[in-house]
């Protein structure tokens, strides 16, 4: 069984995002994605406020596989507060009833041996359908967690992307289903805000580290603490140049809920951490952090002259507009994580 997550990290959400929660006070919230890495932060921290707050609210999960996912899930996930549907966001059975809010959070599979057609289908289809259900239930708020992937390849001048970058990924490259279905998503709460006047906040997601991250997908930071507390060596696949930021789960957490329960309808905040550092800098960190004596192998070296790539967020208008900040620093962040994933193979 997965192990729940600390108390104090949850008491850190709740202490941030307490003003928030009576908008959920005798209510119910639709979820998809629950059963993912933000869903498990979210599911988690829903059911610490309904009770630390006495909230008398509900959670109603899609899933389309409950009791698989309910027999490795931890056990705050059997609240009697989280009530799970089966189904797929593209095709699931509107649930009776009034719901205040809507949270959508399931994604699809991209990638070699998968049809990337029928996951960008799935995508907006699945979007389309939780928004029908958020207007049909009269939601009082709609989230969509998107990517930082709409903006295409980030210029290498350009040091954090902010929310008003006009590019984008190219439209005829057939590998870029992930983003052109984001963007396609993205585009569907605008026009149901504008419609409707539904208040559909858009989340644009980065990359982030906290307990429940994979460790064997193809995740830098994932793949380092995984090497890391094996013992080394710590594998760079590349050339160790280019640049990420990072984002613990409870910071992420508490930026989501904030964004729906407070965002504007149809503008979109980026998700993720300023603090930009290059992948073997990341690799070191880990290291540091997890394994000091462990030794860290690089593919190749760098090509002289050669700019690094990014995928680093400006997140000022978050921090402007919201209030919001960063709270967990990396090594932290690290190490919690390592402490949350040496707890789960014990």
């Amino acid at each position: 069984m997965t192990p729940v997550l600390p108390p104090q990290e949850l008491d850190e959400i709740i202490d941030q995002t307490r003003d928030l929660w009576q908008a959920l006070a005798g209510e119910r919230l639709f979820i998809t994605g629950g059963t993912g890495f933000f869903g498990a932060w979210l599911l988690e921290s829903f059911v610490w406020a309904n009770q630390r707050l006495n909230l008398g609210a509900q959670a109603v999960v899609l899933a389309r596989d409950p009791e698989a996912f309910l027999q490795r899930a931890s056990s705050r996930m059997r609240d009697p507060s989280l009530v799970f549907l089966r189904g797929s966001a593209e095709s699931f059975t509107f649930p009776q009833g009034k719901f205040a809010c809507v949270l959508h959070a399931s994604t699809e599979r991209y990638g070699a041996g998968r049809d990337n057609v029928l996951s960008f289908e799935h995508d907006v289809l699945g979007t389309k359908r939780t928004l029908d259900l958020a207007v049909q239930a009269g939601a009082g708020g709609y989230l969509f967690t998107s990517s930082g992937a709409v903006y295409g390849k980030q210029p290498t001048d350009v040091s954090h992307v902010p929310e008003s970058f006009t590019g984008g990924p190219e439209a005829s490259d057939p590998n870029s289903g992930y983003a052109q279905a984001k963007r396609s998503a993205e585009f569907l709460c605008a026009a149901y805000a504008a419609r409707h006047g539904l208040r559909a906040s858009i989340a644009r997601c980065f990359a982030f580290v906290g307990p429940h991250l994979p460790l064997d997908i193809n995740f830098a930071i994932g793949n380092f603490m995984r090497d890391a507390m094996a013992g080394g060596p710590i594998t760079i696949g590349g050339d160790g140049t280019p640049y990420r930021s990072y984002m613990y789960a409870s910071d992420l957490a508490v930026w989501l809920w904030t964004l729906l329960f407070r965002g504007p309808a149809g503008r979109p905040y980026n998700v993720g951490s300023d603090h930009a550092l290059s992948i073997a800098e990341l690799a070191r960190e880990v290291v540091q952090t997890v394994a000091p004596s462990a030794r860290i192998s690089q593919a190749r070296a760098p090509v002289p002259g050669q700019l690094a790539e990014r995928y680093v967020p400006s997140i000022a208008r978050a921090k402007n507009e919201l209030g919001l900040q960063l709270t967990v620093d990396l090594p932290t962040a690290i190490a919690r994580s390592v402490a949350w994933h040496r707890q789960q193979h014990s």
